[in-house]
């Protein structure tokens, strides 16, 4: 019942991802969420967000911003990064996800999404169908709803890391 929520991946933060070699193995659009998974929770593009983009740019990437936030929160960061944006996006239901993958002309085999919580993030990307990375909060300041979710999100890490070590030594 758990495995909905389980990402294919989870890493310490969207900044070690080997987006090279994930080009390399045939992959060409990227969906990110922004918040604690870029930047800080409200802040603007840095520079370490705007060398990422730029870098997946150069390797060819398509790149979206998927965001539940209001326009003007994503239009801001999106002003610093220069990709395309879906705004008040409805995550976890998957049909923003399909529209950002439309956009960007790819599919769900080449097609990845990273993201920082599994409630709405990784759900949704599994629903739709997508590869998903789920990285570590970047930053403890959160919205109380957030910070309740998490508690949850422990519990179903806890099983996902079990089953990941059990998968190892096989």
């Amino acid at each position: 019942m758990l495995q909905r929520f389980y990402p294919d991946e989870y890493l310490d933060s969207t900044y070690v991802i080997d987006f090279d070699k994930l080009y390399e193995e045939g992959y060409r659009g990227i969906i990110f969420d922004i918040d604690n998974t870029l930047v800080p929770h409200g802040a603007p593009a840095d520079e370490r967000a705007k060398k990422l983009f730029a870098h997946l740019k150069e390797l060819g990437y398509h790149c979206m911003l998927l965001s539940n936030n209001k326009e003007p929160r994503v239009k801001m960061f999106n002003d610093a990064v220069n990709v395309s944006y879906i705004y008040k996006a409805g995550k976890p239901s998957a049909k923003n996800y399909l529209k950002a993958m439309e956009e960007m002309g790819t599919t769900t085999e080449n097609t990845l999404f990273v993201g920082d919580q599994i409630f709405t993030d990784v759900y949704g990307a599994n629903r739709a169908g997508i590869r998903t990375i789920l990285v570590k909060p970047i930053h403890p300041k959160e919205e109380i709803q957030i910070v309740l979710k998490r508690y949850l999100e422990k519990i179903v890490l806890f099983f996902y890391t079990r089953k990941r070590k059990k998968e190892e030594k096989l």
